[in-house]
C-alpha cells in the first residue's frame, strides 16, 4: 500500500509540475527544457532586438526570462529588463507560430530569420517562400491570422 501511495504521489507531482507543458501547444517552442525549466521560444533570438532594431541576434541563457511557461533569451540585462517591464510588447503574435500558417488555420514553426514588425508587433514566418507570400498581402494575412488564432490557439498543431 505504501508503494502505491508513493507512486500516486510521484505521478501527481509530475502532473502538477509539467501541467502547463502538457496543454495544447499555444506557444511555438523548441523541444526540451532550458536551465530555467521551460522550453525555449523564438529559437533563442532576442525579441527586443527584433522589435526595437529589426536585428536578429541570438540571446544568451545568461539573460533568461520565463513568461507564460516559455523561456526567452536576451543579449543583455537591459533587453531582459525591457521585456520584463512589458512582455506583451515583445512576445511574437500567434504564439510564435508562422503568421501565414495561422492565417490558413495551421501552426507551423515561426523562424525569426523571417520576421516582420508591423505596428510594433512581431510576426514570424516558416521560411523565405512563405515570407514572400505574406509580403504580397501583409494586412490581409495579419487579419486572417488574428481571426484564426482565436479559433486554433488552444488546439494542438498535430490536430489542425
Amino acid at each position: 500500500m505504501k508503494r502505491k501511495l508513493t507512486l500516486t504521489a510521484a505521478t501527481l507531482s509530475a502532473l502538477l509540475a509539467f501541467g502547463p507543458a502538457m496543454a495544447a501547444d499555444e506557444f511555438n517552442v523548441v523541444s526540451g527544457l532550458t536551465a530555467a525549466g521551460a522550453p525555449l521560444g523564438v529559437h533563442g533570438v532576442d525579441v527586443v532586438s527584433l522589435i526595437e532594431y529589426n536585428k536578429e541576434q541570438a540571446g544568451s541563457a545568461k539573460f533568461t526570462t520565463v513568461h507564460d511557461g516559455v523561456s526567452y533569451y536576451f543579449t543583455s540585462a537591459k533587453h531582459q529588463k525591457s521585456f520584463e517591464a512589458n512582455p506583451s510588447k515583445y512576445i511574437p503574435q500567434n504564439g510564435g507560430f508562422c503568421t501565414y500558417g495561422v492565417s490558413v488555420g495551421k501552426k507551423f514553426d515561426g523562424d525569426p530569420s523571417f520576421a516582420s514588425v508591423v505596428d510594433g508587433k512581431l510576426y514570424v514566418f516558416l521560411n523565405e517562400d512563405i515570407y514572400n507570400l505574406y509580403l504580397k498581402d501583409q494586412a490581409g494575412t495579419i487579419h486572417k491570422a488574428e481571426e484564426n488564432w482565436k479559433k486554433i490557439q488552444h488546439t494542438a498543431a498535430k490536430d489542425l
